[in-house]
């Protein structure tokens, strides 16, 4: 009994410090001799600490039971999660483990803070983007798809904008996810489950049969949750997802690939935003968005349909503008 409180409050104690340290992500990696801990933030990993191995693998063992998952088999990946109040605010975390050469497993805890609802304004650097994000999301319907890098804060800003239209519009939203990332409690959500039948295709015509206004798609990853999400949009509902492109005009042969049709992509696409982070105080990251829109949407579309290569202004490319902030940023005064 004294070892197993010993491993929840070693366990709680890890949890704690990399809630401090502000991560994203705890990685318990196992070594020959020990484990050794490292922290994720901002997209890089630094080293904390490292454990013998028995208490290593207790500690690995009790997160796998708060997780649901099964305790004896370490010959096979497994992926759950569990949720903890701490210090009043609701935290997921979401647990994989994967068996490594030294037949010990390797466990990475992903940090997810519930309920949270920040104003796309907050989230923006450009405000004139936020408010081009804020009149898409006003739109009764049609096909917002957002791409960019994984870390670039994708789902943080379709949180937002769906929140946005749940409170502000007084929209009916459904989301479908795999997982659920940040539960919203003024939000109906659904959790992708493939053992259940629950599949992003199938999960998607059960929630056009719930009259929703608004349906956030986690991800569109196939042919046919992308055939799904084109029709929906096209009968009176918005569709926010995120699907996996180079950049917002790359975004429209990705479409293609799918077997969406350019009139299908014309019809149902109000806009494409690509996103990435950039890092405006030490504590704070900032999101820059390329919005591919209204007329240079169409212009995209109609380029495409002549089989010629589309280029957005130079202005309004990712690219341009993270340039455009790093410039500035050095040359910024410094205060003393």
């Amino acid at each position: 009994m004294e070892v197993e409180s010993v491993v929840e409050s070693k366990s709680i104690q890890l949890l704690l410090k990399a809630l401090h340290f502000g991560a994203s992500d705890i990685h318990i990696v196992p070594a020959q001799d020990s484990y050794s801990i490292h922290f994720r933030k901002y997209g890089k990993l630094f080293p904390t600490s490292n454990l013998p191995n028995e208490l290593g693998d207790r500690i690995i063992s009790y997160l796998k039971f708060l997780s649901s998952l099964d305790i004896s088999e370490k010959r096979k990946p497994q992926s759950g999660s569990f949720q903890k109040e701490i210090s009043s605010q609701l935290y997921a975390f979401r647990v994989s483990t994967l068996p490594s050469i030294f037949k010990r497993e390797s466990l990475v805890i992903r940090i997810l803070v519930q309920n949270s609802r920040l104003p796309i304004s907050s989230i923006c650097l450009n405000p004139s983007s936020a408010n081009k994000l804020v009149q898409l999301v006003s739109s009764r319907q049609g096909l917002l798809l957002f791409c960019g890098a994984t870390g670039s804060g994708k789902t943080t800003s379709l949180y937002s904008l769906i929140n946005y239209t749940s409170e502000s519009l007084a929209r009916h939203v459904i989301s479908l996810e795999d997982p659920v990332e940040s539960n919203q409690s003024n939000l109906l959500q659904i959790q992708v489950n493939e053992r259940a039948g629950v599949t992003y295709a199938a999960g998607l015509k059960a929630i056009l049969r719930h009259s929703p206004d608004v349906i956030m798609i986690g991800e569109i990853r196939d042919r046919e949750t992308a055939k799904i999400a084109i029709e929906a949009s096209l009968t009176g509902h918005l569709v926010l997802s995120t699907i996996h492109a180079k950049d917002t005009v790359n975004c429209i042969y990705r479409l293609l690939d799918l077997n969406i049709s350019i009139e299908e992509i014309r019809q149902a696409v109000i806009g494409i935003v690509a996103q990435c982070l950039v890092q405006v105080e030490p504590e704070e990251r900032k999101a820059i968005y390329e919005i591919l829109s209204d007329l240079n949407l169409i212009d995209a579309i109609a380029t495409t349909m002549r089989g010629e290569q589309y280029e957005l202004p130079h202005s309004e490319k990712l690219t341009s503008q993270k340039s455009l902030f790093e410039v500035r940023k050095r040359n910024a005064p410094t205060t003393s």
